[in-house]
């Protein structure tokens, strides 16, 4: 990922913000709406495209764009800045290749063990009935 394109093809947009503000928020527009398009962003590689339209995927919209937003503040530029930086660590914690996961069995002890404490706790439930008379 080359985050220095990514960050030119991004497409910033100022709301009004709700909530409590007074005047402040009837006048300013200090949210801000960050949008991505990761099909036809320059700055991804074909596979890394492939990897974020499959993590992401309720996170994109119809038209493939990435939306992110934030009202914390009440400065436009701080707004951007967070909504900048969720936006990069968002694309490489998906960016991420996946683990592989190693298949392990279970010692032969721990399943001497087990079934151990299984016939144990059989035993003791099956103490607990009242006896059969013939």
């Amino acid at each position: 990922m080359d985050t220095h394109t990514v960050i030119n093809e991004l497409q910033f947009k100022g709301i009004r913000s709700s909530g409590p503000g007074g005047q402040h928020v009837n006048k300013t527009a200090s949210k801000v709406e960050v949008s991505f398009n990761v099909m036809a962003s320059e700055g991804l590689s074909a596979i890394e495209k492939e990897r974020l339209s499959e993590k992401l995927t309720n996170r994109i919209t119809s038209e493939g764009l990435l939306v992110l937003q934030c009202g914390e503040t009440r400065s436009q530029h701080r707004n951007k800045a967070i909504v900048l930086e969720r936006l990069l660590e968002l694309l490489k914690q998906n960016l991420k290749k996946p683990k592989p996961r190693n298949k392990t069995k279970p010692s032969k002890r721990a399943v001497e063990r087990r079934l151990k404490a299984k016939r144990e706790k059989a035993l003791k439930k099956s103490n607990r009935k009242p006896p059969k008379i013939d």
